[in-house]
């Protein structure tokens, strides 16, 4: 399991550690990753503006720039810098403020014979590698005028330089992911000690790039539950359901699936298509007869009308007019789980805004649009959703009492009253189309039906979701993803990557 721990968390870890090494020794390990992987990119292929592609092939005469603020992350990077001089890079440091630059940083920088200049004279030159040492974990807001300036003319650049963030991207909020200003866009992210939930949760997450680990001693000193935690492959194929020589259909699960309609008989389809593959023993579907007939002719393999089952899923697809399907479903004593028409009837039903009366697992995948309609709430919109993701999935999970999947460019899941949420980490933009909630419904519930908590049932068909959305884009480089690819991949996307 990945971790990502808050700013508080670290700077006890921090100090605990320090507490036990000789001087300056936790900033130097730091010092000597960050070095690591400037020295692999420089050797190997870096990536220009409008996606261009070069090869530097060395570090010896790359050009280097260190754009540097106050502070430790500044001096990270100063230190990183001297270490390149040493290997033969031509390196110049900005300082954004200079009476305030770290001293030691940049002692070593000039001693190893790196240039320095001053925000105020500086004007960017030709340049393969920046360093954004600008404002580590403890940073709040956008990036400073200053700031802002210097990497304005570095993203204007024709080639644009790799830019490589100091632990994380200046402008982002390390524990939220949240921007409230102009911000780094970094094509590679050097983090040390321990994940920041920043890194994870959009929109900070679109600054990050590719992600590097740095580990510098931190775990044993991390105390408390992590604020984040997202599952590996290895964790996923630990839940998945797997049959023995005992097992039935009925053992496996049946999931209760109530979906489309003859304005959206798709739906029903999809959602059906992804419970078959989720590891589920049956799907027994209920529907309006053209629904059902559709559905069939797909997927003969399942059972129509009312009958034995684990688990529920209803909404994808049922149409306005479905208060008394959520109703039925939610007064079982099964696992439940309520997404899209569903979630508007949930507001019909009186069930908005307060918590559901039930003592059952209930599982809710909203969007923020239909997240916002359900918190009823002026400052809860759908924008304001979008900006405060970490904050909403939380709101969401404790007003309801139950366990809340919010879909969007991050996907988290949360549990009411639990500090540490899940992020999903597979997926790819190109998920954004009609239909593919309905895969992650139907996926996801048949893993209930099979067992699992909704917790590790939405954390698993996320991570899967995602997955085949990526193995359909490696096989079909190129090819539009529609919903209807994630439904064939996913039993590819189920086995051990």
């Amino acid at each position: 399991m990945l971790t990502a721990h808050s700013v508080d968390q670290v700077r006890h870890a921090e100090a605990a550690l320090m507490a036990r090494l000789p001087d300056g020794e936790l900033m130097q390990r730091a010092v000597a990753g960050l070095t690591a992987e400037c020295v692999r990119l420089l050797g190997g292929v870096r990536r220009g503006a409008h996606g261009r592609v070069g090869r530097v092939g060395r570090v010896y005469g790359a050009r280097v720039l260190v754009v540097a603020g106050s502070g430790d992350n500044g001096g990270d990077a100063l230190y990183a810098a001297a270490r390149l001089v040493r290997r033969g890079a031509k390196v110049e440091a900005v300082l954004l403020d200079e009476a305030r630059a770290h001293a030691a940083g940049l002692a070593a920088l000039r001693a190893a014979g790196g240039l320095v200049s001053t925000a105020g004279e500086w004007r960017y030159t030709a340049s393969d590698l920046v360093l954004d040492g600008v404002v580590g974990i403890g940073g709040h807001g956008g990036l400073r005028p200053a700031a802002a300036s210097v990497f304005e003319q570095i993203e204007a650049a024709d080639p644009r330089p790799l830019v490589v963030a100091v632990d994380l991207p200046s402008g982002v909020d390390a524990d939220t992911g949240e921007v409230s200003g102009p911000a780094v866009n970094a094509d590679v992210t050097v983090t040390f000690g321990t994940y920041k939930p920043g890194l994870f949760i959009s929109p900070a997450a679109e600054h990050v790039g590719d992600l590097r680990f740095v580990d510098i001693g931190l775990a044993p000193y991390l105390d408390g539950a992590p604020v984040l935690e997202a599952l590996e492959p290895a964790d996923v194929e630990a839940l998945l359901p797997t049959p023995t020589a005992e097992s039935n259909k009925y053992r496996r699960g049946v999931l209760g699936l109530a979906a489309g309609s003859p304005r959206y008989p798709g739906a029903a389809v999809l959602a059906t298509g992804a419970a078959l593959r989720s590891g589920v023993g049956a799907v027994r579907f209920l529907g309006e007869p053209e629904v059902n007939a559709g559905v069939l002719a797909r997927y003969p393999e399942v059972l129509i009308g009312d009958g034995r089952v684990q688990a529920w899923v209803v909404g994808p697809g049922i149409g306005a007019d479905s208060a008394d399907r959520v109703a039925k479903a939610l007064a079982t004593e099964l696992p439940v789980l309520v997404d899209a028409d569903g979630l508007t009837a949930l507001k019909q039903l009186g069930q908005s805004d307060k918590p559901l009366d039930r003592s059952h697992p209930t599982l809710l995948t909203p969007h923020s649009g239909e997240a916002a309609r359900l918190l009823d709430d002026a400052a809860w919109t759908s924008d304001h959703i979008e900006a405060h993701r970490l904050a909403a999935v939380r709101e969401l999970a404790d007003r309801f009492g139950c366990t809340v999947l919010l879909k969007g460019s991050t996907t988290l899941i949360a549990d009411p009253g639990t500090a540490t949420v899940r992020v999903n980490r597979t997926g790819t933009p190109a998920l954004a189309t009609a239909g593919s909630g309905d895969v992650l419904s139907g996926l996801a519930g048949g893993l209930l039906a099979a067992g699992l908590h909704p917790l590790d049932a939405a954390s698993v068909a996320a991570h899967l979701h995602g997955q085949a959305a990526l193995d359909v884009q490696r096989r079909h480089p190129g090819r539009q993803l529609i919903a209807g690819d994630l439904v064939e991949a996913l039993t590819a996307a189920r086995a051990p990557h």
